[in-house]
């Protein structure tokens, strides 16, 4: 499993690791869609946002989504987790749909503010 370190804060000292599953999650239910204003702008409405859609997802499937609750625990929900840490996934996410499958095995890549 590939797993990524995406920084929570400005300075650097906090940070989140997230998953390829997390993010296959993402793509999944389509999390990122339609969520960002057109002014392109993660403050911390755009992540009530996002917290609110999983919350209604999860309380409207009827199988089980286990990897929703997964991404709620570990990302979403993370007490590090602010619009900055936010803006920082959504780099994260858009690389990683354009980088090319891969399965090698279990790494960790420091995903910083380029």
């Amino acid at each position: 499993m590939k797993t990524y370190s995406i920084q929570a804060n400005p300075s650097g000292t906090r940070n989140i690791v997230v998953s390829e599953e997390n993010l296959a999650t993402i793509e999944k239910y389509g999390l990122f869609r339609h969520l960002i204003d057109s002014n392109g702008i993660v403050d911390e409405v755009v992540l009530d946002k996002l917290k609110l859609n999983t919350r209604s997802l999860i309380a409207s499937q009827e199988e089980n989504c286990k990897d929703l609750l997964d991404l709620c625990i570990d990302v979403i929900y993370h007490a590090n987790m602010k619009a900055f840490g936010l803006q920082q996934l959504v780099k994260l996410y858009l690389q990683w749909l354009s980088e090319p499958d891969t399965d090698d095995e279990e790494e960790e890549e420091s995903y910083e503010d380029r």
